[in-house]
């Protein structure tokens, strides 16, 4: 089975979907494995480093592609890609299938196997290839460290012959992965720090961390099945802005990372209080490639409101390249590990398993996640 790895072609992106550590552990296995000329210099790995690890060099990216019994990208492929594979090619990458259905669609047609990475079941046996917490955690890490570096004060108090200097408030939105990571780094660094989710049942992780758990009574709230947040209705998301706003009004940055599965992400920081903020206050929007938590948030731009300044950076784990490689390439690494037939030397499909139930998207000419079909079921009833 020939295991097909490209390089990524958007332009900010400098991740690696496979390093040379894991690419030696796949052709122990019996994988054949070959990479696009060039694949690592975002990182600076070599191509030798490839070929010792037992790849296979190729320049030609259609070629590349023809050869694909199985291709591993971080990114979703163009639709000019697509039509280059062959018919039963599984093809694995980030997908955002509920938003993409012209790409949907060009799988189905072309009878490849399309495997969503962000659909990934949250169960236990699968952590180890959950990239959407992997990468989201390194996002949180990412987040603070920009927010420091721009922001002009320090992050720590300090008691100096000159006067104390009162520590930097730092104000988390939404207490998932990423939430989680920018709590403890903004600590790590000196902050203090406030939290606030609309799910109850993190405070006491916010707490855990050192964090104070902003408390809002938006009345019944929750999660889904798989540790999302659930949508608030636009009364709730009313209540949940006046009861921020004053903390924002008291905080040097502001992290926002509230995304729902499959949706635009809500719009949590309006324009007004923006306008209460002291300027030189910093604000990051995580989920701007969704949409926006943040009022005026534009994506891989800083935007300034009345001195206030919104960042919005669509890959911040980027920002980490090398350790943002390293775990995406592990979670990789565990799911064509964890269906590999050593007997047959190849990825099996097992459509028996959760696992794949969950994060295939296309199989032979149609699509088989129930989950998607339904989607654009309702798409196409509407519009």
């Amino acid at each position: 089975m020939n295991i097909v790895v490209p390089s990524e072609i958007h332009p900010a992106e400098n991740r690696v979907a496979l390093i040379a550590e894991h690419i030696a552990r796949l052709v122990e296995k019996g994988a054949h494995i070959s990479v696009e000329t060039g694949i690592g210099k975002t990182l600076n790995i070599s191509d030798e480093d490839y070929q010792n690890a037992g790849a296979s060099l190729e320049a030609d990216r259609s070629q590349l592609y023809q050869s694909a019994d199985m291709v591993l990208q971080i990114r979703k492929p163009a639709i000019e890609d697509v039509a280059l594979l062959k018919e039963e090619c599984i093809y694995v990458s980030l997908m955002d299938p509920f938003n993409e259905r012209e790409l949907i669609e060009a799988f189905r047609q072309k009878g490849v196997t399309a495997i969503s990475m962000e659909m990934i079941p949250r169960i236990t046996r699968a952590q180890k290839m959950d990239v959407l917490s992997s990468q989201s955690n390194l996002a949180g890490y990412a987040a603070v460290i920009i927010a420091a570096e721009r922001i002009a004060k320090i992050f720590p108090m300090m008691m100096t012959p000159a006067g104390t200097i009162s520590p930097a408030r730092v104000f988390v939105v939404g207490v998932g992965v990423a939430g989680l990571q920018a709590i403890a780094t903004a600590k790590r660094l000196g902050a203090r720090v406030d939290a606030f989710d609309t799910r109850p049942v993190v405070e006491e992780q916010v707490k855990s961390l050192g964090a104070r758990f902003v408390k809002i009574n938006l009345g019944e709230t929750g999660q889904t099945k798989d540790g999302y947040a659930k949508a608030l209705t636009e009364e709730q998301l009313q209540k949940q802005r006046e009861g921020m706003a004053k903390v924002c009004a008291a905080s040097d940055v502001v992290i926002t990372t509230a995304q729902l599965f499959g949706r635009k992400a809500p719009l949590i920081i309006t324009a007004d209080m923006i306008q209460g903020m002291a300027k030189g206050s910093v604000l990051v929007d995580l989920a701007v490639e969704n949409g926006g938590n943040i009022a005026g948030s534009q994506p891989d731009q800083e935007v300034d409101v009345n001195g206030v300044r919104i960042i919005g950076m669509t890959n911040l784990p980027g920002k980490v390249a090398v350790n943002a490689s390293q775990m995406f390439s592990a979670n990789m690494h565990a799911l064509v590990d964890e269906f590999w037939n050593p007997d047959e030397k190849r990825f099996v499909l097992n459509f028996e398993d959760e696992i794949i139930q969950g994060c295939v998207i296309t199989h032979k000419g149609e699509v088989v996640n129930q989950m998607i079909a339904d989607h654009y079921a309702q798409v196409s009833q509407s519009g």
